[in-house]
């Protein structure tokens, strides 16, 4: 395993961290509608600062890939492919779907709040994950869907850890909505020589 690996997820409202050390595991979960980005690298280094490591020390990173907030993904996703880039580290994408199965017994179906009356589900199984897919709530019973057995930044960090030992693909996005804000209707401006 490729430790310390520091591991966090923006894709909810909320700002998650962990770091993974041989000997322990770090965690932080700040709740917040807004400011992840002023957030996470501050969190960051409060945790590297408890762990008594630089950022020079970290060996991979492990990033929340969403689904989720349009924004908040964006937020880590660009955060774990600078802060990789910069250390020369490998950085590897998790899905938020994958996270919350991470350790839980095979077949498993999860379900997540899409917010707007939706769910995303996915089911894994012992062969591997279906496809991930968004479905109205009334269309999938959320109380039969099990709890995860990691908080969501720790289970980014074990599943990171494993991956990191391979080559990955940079962490991208992962979407099943598109994004809420939409292109102005306006004609752009007149440029004059």
């Amino acid at each position: 395993m490729r430790l310390p690996l520091l591991a966090f997820d923006t894709s909810a409202a909320q700002c998650a961290a962990a770091l993974l050390l041989a000997d322990r595991v770090i965690l932080r979960e700040e709740p917040m509608a807004k400011g992840q980005a002023e957030r996470l690298i501050p969190m960051l280094e409060e945790m590297l600062a408890e762990a008594g490591i630089g950022w020079d020390e970290l060996r991979a990173i492990a990033v929340g890939t969403g689904p989720g907030n349009f924004t908040g993904v964006r937020i880590s996703v660009a955060a774990a492919r600078g802060l990789a880039l910069g250390l020369g580290i490998p950085a590897v994408g998790v899905t938020r779907l994958e996270a919350l199965a991470h350790g839980l017994p095979r077949p498993v179906r999860i379900v997540d709040d899409a917010r707007r009356g939706e769910v995303y589900v996915q089911h894994f199984t012992a062969e591997g994950a279906g496809q991930a897919t968004i479905v109205p709530l009334a269309g999938a019973a959320a109380d039969d869907a099990p709890r995860s057995a990691y908080p969501i930044a720790h289970a980014i960090a074990l599943i990171g850890a494993a991956r990191a030992e391979t080559p990955q693909p940079r962490p991208a996005p992962f979407y099943l909505r598109g994004a809420d804000a939409s292109p102005p209707s306006d004609p752009p401006p007149v440029i004059l020589p």
